[in-house]
């Protein structure tokens, strides 16, 4: 498959590396165009093209860039893409620790519904609710016991079909997170949210989710990570996570 991906941070590199590896075809793109990803490129096997040629006759585009960046890509990027071609986003609104205030979402939207309708397409929310640490390295067989859940949700029955094969492809258990509308249940601070739960955990974790509390947990995460000092480590972030994000 031919694969697209249009940033390099922490979540769209790693799944880059981890696509190579498994045997993908891999164009790999970022906002400082060609020469700035091609060092990236020549080390994990991609090939380095600006943002258009990340989406041309690509059969999956993975848009993993900070969700206020979405708004700033250029508007005519998926003209000349098939409807049909699937479209990832890895996506998380953190307003005040890295992200400026989007009214529509502080308002209630669904973070993914409102970056569907900055592209004006259809897309499928999956790895936001995975801490790269665990994409790196936590990956397991189909069948392992120790396989981790990742969330997936959207509207459209096949390009949903086609990323839980992805996800499972890449060593983690695909859950069916239910429609885009729904997407809220894995965003930031909700029992799903980067806890590294196995999918049945993982399938309760999304059932139990209140939208109301989400928000609210997450504007104090600044006061909480402060506690664990400069440099902690993976165990101690799914620990704290875990205290956070579970229902009061």
């Amino acid at each position: 498959m031919k694969i697209g991906i249009i940033g390099t941070g922490s979540i769209g590199g790693t799944l880059a590396k981890i696509c190579v590896e498994i045997g993908h075809d891999v164009n790999v793109s970022n906002s400082r165009g060609v020469e700035g990803v091609q060092s990236f490129a020549d080390e994990i096997g991609a090939i380095a093209v600006d943002i258009y040629g990340a989406v041309h006759n690509a059969d999956l585009i993975i848009l993993s860039v900070p969700l206020p960046a979405i708004s700033t890509l250029p508007k005519n990027l998926f003209e000349k893409v098939p409807q049909n071609v699937s479209i990832i986003d890895t996506s998380n609104y953190y307003p005040g620790l890295r992200d400026p205030r989007i009214p529509e979402i502080d308002s209630g939207q669904v973070e993914s519904l409102w970056v569907s309708g900055k592209l004006g397409r259809p897309i499928i929310k999956a790895f936001n609710n995975i801490l790269a640490y665990s994409l790196a390295h936590l990956g397991r067989a189909e069948g392992a016991l120790d396989r981790l859940g990742v969330a997936v949700a959207g509207d459209d029955v096949s390009s949903k079909k086609l990323v839980m094969g992805l996800v499972n492809e890449v060593g983690f258990e695909p859950v069916d997170a239910g429609s885009l509308a729904e997407s809220w249940r894995q965003q930031p601070s909700t029992p799903a949210y980067c806890c590294d739960w196995n999918a049945a955990e993982m399938k309760e974790a999304l059932l139990i989710a209140r939208k109301d509390e989400a928000p609210l947990k997450r504007d104090t995460l600044p006061e909480h990570f402060g506690k664990l000092g400069s440099n902690p480590s993976h165990s101690e972030v799914i620990e704290l996570n875990r205290s956070l994000n579970s229902v009061d």
